[in-house]
């Protein structure tokens, strides 16, 4: 299996952070501090970003199994851990292994990206076709413009846009075939119908002011998951961890 790039740091049970479409586990950086001396966090590159080969087939089973491949690897133990994760990834390796998944921290965090009939808390699949038409015509150019809608609305949304845009190229381009590949898979999954099934502890954190993936989203994964609890941080977007530490680690607190 295509080794993925894990690091890890501080000491305590294990923690793993895993970051969203484009960008890498630098992202964490800011956070670290406040994590370190109470957790072993296992910084993890997803397949085809920052330091990580990509997939031979890129879908969330292989995606999960290679992540889970390597942070045991790296923990030198199959002592099950708490995920921090942006995205579909964390909520399928909820499913996938929770034997080893013992609680989740859902940051920003969908079952279902694009929108459908019964399903308005999402973009629109014209939209994301358009994102990826884009993505093929202008690469860097679209990152960019992605990272810019990751802060829209928020609060520091100057300060946060700096730190994306020093991380978004900082260990290289993610692969241009992953990112298409990354796209098709947000149009196609739809994890509604298994979320009811994921009993792990969760705390989910939205910002108040996503324009990504809307807060309401958020709402309907806590009312869904079994033993969820929401937390709504007033005058975030996408990243809360980085706009709003202090509330977004008050939340963090919540994951028992």
């Amino acid at each position: 299996m295509t080794s993925v790039h894990v690091e890890s740091v501080g000491s305590g049970p294990p923690l793993v952070l895993l970051h969203g479409w484009a960008m890498h586990s630098g992202l964490f950086a800011p956070l670290l501090p406040r994590l370190i001396d109470r957790f072993r966090v296992h910084l993890v590159d997803l397949p085809g970003h920052g330091h990580s080969p990509t997939l031979s087939r890129y879908s969330l089973d292989t995606i999960a199994a290679a992540v889970g491949e390597a942070v045991s690897s790296a923990a030198g133990t199959a002592e099950p851990v708490t995920v921090l994760g942006c995205g579909m990834v964390a909520l399928y390796w909820a499913l996938a292994a929770p034997e080893y998944v013992a609680r989740l921290i859902l940051v920003a965090t969908t079952p279902c990206f694009v929108a459908r009939p019964d399903w308005r808390h999402a973009m629109a699949e014209t939209t994301l076709r358009q994102f990826g038409a884009e993505l093929a015509v202008s690469y860097r150019l679209t990152l960019q413009r992605f990272v810019a809608l990751q802060v829209q609305g928020s609060e520091q949304a100057r300060a946060v846009l700096a730190q994306l845009r020093t991380q978004l190229f900082a260990r290289g381009e993610p692969s241009r075939e992953v990112m298409h590949e990354a796209l098709q898979l947000l149009a196609r999954t739809d994890l509604r119908p298994e979320t009811g099934a994921i009993s792990q502890p969760a705390v989910v954190v939205a910002g108040e002011r996503d324009t990504l993936v809307p807060p309401a989203a958020g709402e309907w994964l806590s009312r869904t998951l079994p033993r969820a609890s929401f937390r709504l941080i007033p005058g975030a977007a996408h990243a809360p961890f980085l706009s709003h530490p202090d509330a977004f680690m008050s939340a963090f607190a919540d994951a028992r």
